[in-house]
C-alpha cells in the first residue's frame, strides 16, 4: 500500500504514515489519473487497486471485507474507467467491479491472463482507439497464492534451479500454494511459472498494440509493488531492505528509449520517481512539485546519471502485531555501491546494516561494525539524515557517528508534563 500510493500521488508515504496495509486513501489526494484527465488522455485502470483497506484485520475493526467487496466510485482515483478489486490473492477466483456498479463480475480465467483480455478490450475500443490514453494494468502474480496455469506449471514441474547464493535450504519455510506438501523448490518453480505466464501475456499486448498501430507512439513500464525473498537471507515474503525484497524492477520501452533499447542504468532510482517519468513519457509535468525525478531523461540519455547521491527506502508502520517490524522500523539509504540501514522502535533507529553492493551483491556480509567502513557508513548515516530532514519524516534517528538525534523526545518527561 505504501508503494501503490507513492505511485499514484508522487509522494512518500512518510507523508500519510502510512503502514504496510490496512489504509485507505483520501478522495482529495491528486492522483495520477487526475493528472492526465486534466491533459485530455483517456485513463483506465483494471486490476488490483489496493488503497481502499478495511479488511478487518486490525484491533477495533468491526468491518468485514472480501475480495468480492465494491470500491465505492469516490474512492477509484478518478480514473475515467475503472475495472478492479481491492485485494484478492487468489488468481482463479478474482472478481471485479465495473466503475459505479457495485456487483462483482468473475474472471472465467487465471487473474492474469483475464486482466490483460480486459486491457486489450479497451484498446479496440472505439476501433481504433484514439490516443491519448494512460492504462494501468495491475496484476497480482507472481504472490501468493502460488499457482499458475496448469500449462505453465507443467512446464517448470521438476525443473533445475539455479539458486542464490544467499538462500538456505536446510530450514523450513511457510508454504506459499495451496499444497502444504511441497517444498520451497516446488514453490520457487510455481513462482517462475507465474512471472512466464506475465512475460507471455505483455508479449499479447505488445502484439495488440503492434496489430492497433499504436505501439510505436506508446511508452510502456513495467514495475512491481514489492519483491519476493524467496529463500535468500533463510526467509521468504518482502518487508525488508535486502535487494531480493526492495530492488524491484523498472523497465521501460516506447519513445523515451528510442535509440538506446536494451541499455540499463545503474543509478538507484525510487518509488517517487514514478509520477514524474510517467507523466514525462507524455510530455507532461506534475501540477505540483513532487519529491521525485522524471526519468526519461536518463532513458533519453540526456544526462548520464541523476543529480543527487541516492534514493531513501522506508519501511513506516506495521500495525498487526506479531509481523515483522511491528515493534521496530526502519530506514534506508541507497547509492550506486553501498546500502545503509537503521533500525529501532520509539527511542529511535541505530545503525542496523551495511553492505557493499559491488562487492557483495547478494549482502552476505554486513560491515556495519567493520573498522574499515566506518567512513562510508558515516558519510551514509549524514546522507540519510539530510534526507529525512528534508523530506519531514517522522522518523526518530539516534544519534550516531558524531550526528544529532532527529525528532527524539523524553519519554520519561513527557509523561511527568502530562501526568505529573
Amino acid at each position: 500500500m505504501p508503494f501503490r500510493f507513492s505511485l499514484m500521488t508522487g509522494e512518500y508515504a512518510h507523508t500519510r504514515f502510512i503502514p504496510s496495509i490496512e489504509w485507505r486513501m483520501s478522495p482529495a489526494e491528486r492522483t495520477l489519473a487526475d493528472e492526465f484527465n486534466d491533459a485530455g488522455y483517456d485513463t483506465a485502470l483494471f486490476g488490483k487497486w489496493h488503497l481502499y483497506g478495511g479488511f478487518g484485520h486490525l484491533p477495533g475493526y468491526t468491518v468485514v471485507k472480501t475480495s468480492r467487496s465494491p470500491i465505492p466510485r469516490l474512492y477509484q482515483g478518478r480514473f475515467k474507467r475503472f475495472s478492479g478489486f481491492d485485494i484478492c490473492n487468489d488468481p482463479n477466483d478474482t472478481y471485479i467491479f465495473n466503475n459505479e456498479d457495485p456487483t462483482p463480475h468473475k474472471l472465467e480465467k487465471y487473474q492474469t491472463d483475464g486482466l490483460f483480455d480486459l486491457a486489450m478490450d479497451y484498446l479496440r475500443e472505439p476501433d481504433p482507439r484514439e490516443p491519448p490514453f494512460a492504462l494501468m494494468l495491475s496484476v497480482e502474480p507472481p504472490h501468493p497464492l502460488f499457482t499458475a496455469p496448469p500449462v505453465y506449471m507443467e512446464r517448470w514441474r521438476g525443473r533445475e534451479l539455479v539458486l542464490r547464493p544467499n538462500v538456505d535450504l536446510g530450514r523450513e519455510y511457510n508454504r506459499r500454494g495451496p499444497d502444504s506438501t511441497v517444498s520451497l523448490l516446488d514453490d520457487m518453480r510455481t513462482y517462475y511459472a507465474m512471472v512466464e505466464n506475465l512475460d507471455d501475456n505483455v508479449g499479447r499486448l505488445v502484439a495488440e498494440l503492434r496489430r492497433l498501430a499504436l505501439l510505436d507512439d506508446t511508452t510502456l513500464m513495467l514495475v512491481a509493488d514489492h519483491g519476493e525473498l524467496l529463500g535468500s537471507h533463510s526467509l521468504v515474503s518482502k518487508q525488508r531492505p535486502w535487494e531480493e525484497s526492495a530492488g524491484i524492477p523498472l523497465i521501460a520501452s516506447g519513445p523515451p528509449t528510442r535509440g538506446r533499447e536494451g541499455a540499463v542504468v545503474a543509478d538507484p532510482v525510487c518509488t517517487e520517481d514514478l509520477f514524474p517519468t510517467l507523466l514525462g513519457a507524455g510530455g507532461l509535468a506534475p501540477r505540483d512539485a513532487k519529491p521525485g525525478i522524471d526519468l526519461t531523461t536518463l532513458m533519453r540519455g540526456e544526462v548520464a546519471r541523476l543529480d543527487r547521491p541516492g534514493v531513501l527506502l522506508e519501511f513506516v508502520a506495521e500495525l498487526r502485531p506479531n509481523m515483522p517490524f511491528h515493534d521496530e522500523t526502519w530506514r534506508g539509504f541507497r547509492t550506486q555501491r553501498y546500502k545503509y540501514t537503521v533500525l529501532g522502535g520509539a527511542q529511535g533507529g541505530a545503525p542496523w546494516q551495511f553492505f557493499d553492493l559491488e562487492r557483495d551483491p547478494y549482502e552476505m556480509r554486513n560491515l556495519i561494525e567493520d573498522p574499515a567502513a566506518q567512513d562510508e557508513i558515516a558519510r551514509h548515516h549524514g546522507l540519510l539524515r539530510d534526507r529525512l530532514v528534508a523530506t519531514s519524516d517522522h522518523y526518530v534517528l539516534k544519534p550516531a557517528y558524531g550526528a544529532q538525534g532527529l525528532n527524539e523526545w523524553d519519554a520519561t518527561a513527557a509523561h511527568q508534563r502530562r501526568f505529573g
